[in-house]
């Protein structure tokens, strides 16, 4: 009897051991799995997953992930292909319109020296406004392309506090224009990150731009040692819908006829090239935008 009962506790730990043993292979499994998924997913490489164990169900599983890798690496060259092309023709087109749009405000130009009746004066103030606004979305277009095209940005350390304080000088003249005095709140010391000096400034620019548009008098500029960037203002013009889309590539909403929608579209990418974070939120009838900068390791 005794021997009988050893026996079959024998056999339980030896079941509960394979057991055991089976669970750990089946979780290695699952685990070598997630780690090369995210990695696939990380780099552009043709490496398919593999594991290491012989398990039937779970080499079905990697075979299953590495079916919808294939489909996605296909659809990601897709994807990388036609952004290229659609920035190659972006900058194509923007600087083939630059030569009939010269023309048609050289002739502009020619026509208001000649004796036109009331009526035509108005027509041409219209046609005037209009390639205006063409020749502003065509340079608009050029840059746009030219900066997304950029491989990579030329990291350097900068001195946020420095950048700001220039980019605000620089749009002084067109703040006072609308009888706005921005409110700046800096810290003594210098806050220094590695990025790309003229594209902050691109971006710092585009939003002080951005606040001309909107703002209903008022622009709070906030920098934090943290390298946490706040724009902030009434924007009664706005809603939390339209802020929404902000970031989007030429919205505009109609109380800023004369934009191309392409500013807070070309600072969101600027931010994004340089590893940093940017974000809009409208709160009380005033328009928060964020931007963050950590520095490298942290």
């Amino acid at each position: 009897m005794m021997v009988w009962l050893w026996g079959f506790i024998g056999i339980l730990v030896l079941l509960v051991m394979g057991l055991l043993l089976k669970i750990h292979m089946l979780r290695k499994a699952a685990g070598e799995i997630g780690e090369a998924f995210a990695d696939r997913l990380a780099t552009d490489t043709n490496t398919l997953i593999d594991i290491s164990g012989r398990d039937r169900q779970m080499r079905r599983l990697a075979d299953a992930v590495n079916v919808q890798l294939r489909r996605l690496r296909a659809q990601r060259h897709r994807f990388c292909q036609g952004d290229a092309e659609l920035k190659a023709a972006v900058t194509n087109i923007s600087h083939d319109l630059r030569t009939p749009l010269t023309a048609i405000c050289g002739y502009l130009d020619l026509l208001e020296k000649e004796e036109k009746s009331e009526d035509a004066e108005r027509y041409l103030d219209i046609i005037r406004n209009r390639s205006q606004l063409l020749v502003l979305l065509t340079e608009e277009l050029f840059r746009y392309s030219v900066l997304l095209s950029r491989e990579s940005a030329a990291a350097e350390p900068v001195v946020l506090n420095q950048v700001l304080e220039e980019s605000i000088a620089a749009a002084y003249t067109a703040l006072t224009q609308r009888n706005i005095t921005p409110r700046i709140r800096m810290p003594q010391e210098k806050v220094v990150r590695t990025l790309d000096a003229s594209a902050l400034s691109r971006v710092f620019s585009n939003l002080l731009q951005n606040a001309v548009k909107y703002s209903d008098g008022d622009l709070e500029i906030t920098l934090e040692s943290t390298g946490e960037i706040v724009f902030a203002n009434r924007a009664p013009g706005l809603d939390e819908i339209q802020v929404g889309r902000l970031f989007d590539r030429f919205f505009t909403v109609e109380s800023a006829r004369k934009s191309t929608g392409l500013g807070l579209a070309i600072a969101k990418s600027l931010v994004e090239q340089m590893g940093g974070s940017i974000s809009a939120e409208y709160t009380e009838g005033r328009l928060h935008i964020w931007i963050f900068f950590r520095e490298r390791g942290g």
